[in-house]
Formats: structure tokens, C-alpha cells, sequence
């Protein structure tokens, strides 16, 4: 369970992210289960990209550190994600 929370941290914030980027840039926003879903895969995305620069949950421990790191990992990583996907649709959708 130990090695799994970390994880788990950046999925969570992942989808917090994702919503909250949805809800500050309504434009982008695909409604709260996309939000949702876009920012758990953003959020995963995000923690490892982190943890591959030497940045955040290296260990897969539990401490201040690594909690602190998953939680920004995962939420800006949820957010970019979601940005860019809508950022795509709206354009998609335009040229239609």
C-alpha cells in the first residue's frame, strides 16, 4: 500500500486539477466526468514525468516531500492535460 499512495496522491489531485482547471477556463471545460477522467490520466502523466526528472515521488515513500510533490505533479499535470484537450476540441469543433 505503501508504494501505491503515492499514486493514488497524483490521480486525486489529478482529477481536482482537471476540474479546476475546467471551471476556471470554462471555455476548455468538458464537463465534470471529462474534466474528471482527463485530469486522473493528467495527474498520473504529470506525478511520473516528476518522478522520471528526479523531482517529487523518487522514493515511493510517505513523507511531507513526496506527498507535496505527487499533489503538485498531479494537479498541474491534470490541468495542462485538460487545457490542451479542450484547447484541441475547440478547435476541432470550429472548423467543423
Amino acid at each position: 500500500m505503501q508504494n501505491a499512495l503515492p499514486l493514488i496522491i497524483e490521480l486525486i489531485s489529478g482529477a481536482v486539477g482537471g476540474n479546476i482547471a475546467g471551471s476556471l477556463f470554462k471555455k476548455l471545460s468538458l464537463g465534470t466526468i471529462l474534466n474528471s477522467i482527463i485530469g486522473i490520466i493528467g495527474g498520473g502523466l504529470g506525478g511520473e514525468l516528476l518522478s522520471l526528472l528526479g523531482i517529487g515521488t523518487t522514493t515511493g515513500g510517505v513523507d511531507l516531500a513526496s506527498v507535496v510533490g505527487g499533489i503538485a505533479g498531479g494537479g498541474v499535470g491534470g490541468g495542462v492535460l485538460l487545457a490542451i484537450i479542450g484547447f484541441v476540441k475547440n478547435l476541432v469543433t470550429k472548423k467543423s
